[in-house]
């Protein structure tokens, strides 16, 4: 029973969470658990319908509310709620609601949860595609892998994307980053206000059994949610390039795919005679994960961290990644397998670490101990509560440092109110009877 002084936090998702669909979805029910163990009263909201896999949200004593795009109705509910704490889920609900939140809960601590540097995510996949215009060698990708901080800004800092979202993160009292090395690119590159951010990767409980041994666990894997484009375009490279090297060396080997939102063009690479079968959604991730010998994640673009890569340690499962897989992943730790640059590399040491035992329980050693060092939620969780507490006792000087912030949310909120007005007008028209 949530106690009636309880700090109040609203939620407003971009998506009804599907943890098991989604890592961005699966961190906001690990920071959903944190609140819920502090006693907090939790109201999660959401303009979008709800999917397929959606949490259960109610039967952990979170309250649900629909709210909807450019209506006046968010107004009346925040102002009846009087939140604490409002998260928005992802820079989109800021820009939508950031505006009605401060009209009607000005006290209320503002804070942006990111899932990953979208932006960063989204240049990088426009220099992916440039490069396979540009050459067809599906193998080496060493250039693409390798860049610097600053030509990652060089290659961000003109898109609308990095404006609207490095905009927002500033409208905000302090935003929510999985990558510490995002967070060096925005306050080196970017100079944004290193205070304003606050490192929170995946958190997870270690598990108490051991993991399924070596002689148990057969095939290789590759899961991920279609819907996200890094996952799709990894399903192709592996398509094209890295099975066909590791079925020369390994005859009778099968490749399980599994996602969440298979869409007929992943189907229709479904091939039983090459070893390569796609799986559908897993109803239990963690099982499938854990009855694989090696998962492998060849991501030639992204952002953030990896929700499948952390799954992978967690089942005491090797994993073979690329530079983009591996990124803001394991500190000063040793790799839970091999990360590398090429189709030939990748498939080197995928076979590798499925034949080699020794091997293979060297890199799940290293996953054990990465994931006691980095990502127990015993460290990232009241570390996230201490900081949001800490924001809230120091609100009026956060705000009036940071001017920047204050000037966008002068103007944003400004023509976003007006054009939110207009639309909801014009809807009001529109679904009046002929003749009125």
């Amino acid at each position: 029973m949530v106690h009636p002084c309880a700090t109040k936090v609203l939620v407003i998702g971009y998506v009804w969470p599907e943890p098991r669909s989604s890592a961005a979805s699966g961190h906001m029910m690990q920071i959903l658990e944190v609140f819920l163990q502090q006693g907090w009263d939790i109201t999660f909201s959401s303009p979008a319908g709800f999917g397929e896999q959606r949490a259960d949200l109610t039967a952990l004593g979170i309250r649900e509310e629909p709210i909807e795009l450019n209506n006046s109705s968010f107004d009346t509910f925040i102002s009846e709620l009087k939140p604490d704490i409002v998260l928005f889920d992802q820079f989109m609900m800021e820009e939508q609601f950031g505006w009605r939140v401060e009209k009607h809960c000005p006290d209320a601590l503002r804070v942006l949860e990111s899932s990953d540097l979208q932006s960063l995510r989204h240049s990088r996949h426009q220099r992916l595609k440039e490069r396979l215009k540009a050459s067809d060698d599906n193998n080496d990708f060493r250039k693409l892998f390798a860049p610097a901080l600053r030509e990652e800004f060089e290659h961000m800092a003109d898109t609308d994307v990095a404006k609207r979202e490095i905009a927002s993160f500033y409208r905000c009292d302090l935003t929510l980053m999985v990558s510490e090395v995002e967070i060096e690119l925005l306050v080196e590159q970017f100079g944004f206000a290193r205070n304003l951010l606050h490192w929170c990767p995946l958190m997870v409980d270690l598990p108490d059994s051991p993991p399924v041994p070596f002689e148990e666990r057969a095939h290789f894997l590759h899961i991920g949610n279609f819907r996200h484009a890094p996952n799709w375009d990894a399903v192709l490279w592996l398509k094209t390039a890295i099975w066909p090297l590791i079925r020369e060396q390994l005859p009778g080997a099968q490749l399980h795919i599994y996602g969440a939102y298979t869409p007929p063009k992943a189907t229709a690479l479904h091939n039983p005679a090459q070893g390569f079968h796609i799986m559908n959604w897993a109803e239990d991730a963690l099982q499938v994960m854990s009855a694989a010998r090696v998962c492998m994640a060849p991501l030639r673009f992204g952002a953030g961290i990896k929700g499948k890569i952390v799954d992978a340690m967690l089942c005491g499962t090797p994993n073979v990644t690329t530079p983009v897989g591996a990124e803001a992943m394991h500190g000063e730790e040793a790799w839970p397998g091999a990360v590398v640059n090429t189709a030939r590399e990748f498939a080197d040491h995928a076979v590798r670490l499925h034949t080699d035992k020794a091997r293979w329980q060297e890199a799940q050693t290293h996953g054990k101990t990465l994931l006691a060092n980095r990502y127990r939620q015993s460290l990232h969780g009241p570390a996230l509560i201490q900081k949001l507490k800490d924001c809230q006792e120091n609100l009026a000087n956060i705000r009036r440092d940071n001017f920047t912030g204050s000037m966008l949310r002068h103007h944003h909120h400004k023509s976003t109110q007006y054009m939110a007005q207009w639309i909801e007008a014009k809807n009001r028209h529109n679904e009046q009877p002929c003749g009125i």
